[in-house]
C-alpha cells in the first residue's frame, strides 16, 4: 500500500495544484475582460486564453483531482471519517464554483457577460476560503 498511496497522494497533490492555479487565474482574466471592447482584439484575445485555460488545464486537473482524491481515500478508507465528509463537501463547492466558472467563460464567448469587474474581484476570493479550509482538514484531521 505504501507505493500506491504514495503515487496516489503525489498525483493528488499535482492535480491540485494544477486546478487551483486556473481557479485562481480564470476569475482574474475576467476582471481584465470586462474592461475590453466587444469585438476588439483584446476581448477575443481573452475569449482565446479563458476557453484554453479552462479547458486545456482546469477541466482535466479537476478530473485528475477527484480521481486520485478518490484512490486516496479507497487506500485510506476514510469513507466515513469527519474530516474527510467536511472536506469531501467542500470539494463539492469549490467543483460548483468550478461549473460557475464555465457558465462565466460560455457568456464572454457570446459576449454576454452582465458582472461587473468589482463582482470578479469578489469571487476570486472563493476557492482561497475553500482551500483554506480543506488544507486545514487534511492536516489537523478533527
Amino acid at each position: 500500500m505504501d507505493d500506491a498511496y504514495s503515487w496516489a497522494k503525489s498525483l493528488h497533490i499535482i492535480s491540485v495544484v494544477a486546478w487551483m492555479a486556473g481557479l485562481f487565474y480564470l476569475p482574474r482574466l475576467f476582471v481584465y475582460h470586462t474592461t475590453a471592447e466587444i469585438g476588439s482584439d483584446k476581448s477575443e484575445t481573452f475569449k482565446i486564453m479563458e476557453r484554453r485555460l479552462l479547458k486545456a488545464i482546469m477541466a482535466p486537473s479537476m478530473m485528475a483531482t477527484w480521481i486520485f482524491g478518490l484512490w486516496l481515500v479507497y487506500l485510506l478508507d476514510a469513507y466515513f471519517d469527519l474530516w474527510f465528509m467536511l472536506k469531501f463537501s467542500l470539494v463539492i463547492l469549490m467543483t460548483i464554483y468550478h461549473v460557475m466558472l464555465s457558465r462565466h467563460v460560455t457568456k464572454f464567448a457570446q459576449d454576454q457577460n452582465k458582472n461587473s469587474e468589482r463582482y470578479f474581484r469578489i469571487i476570486n476570493e472563493i476557492p482561497t476560503l475553500l482551500m483554506v479550509a480543506i488544507v486545514f482538514l487534511v492536516i489537523f484531521k478533527p
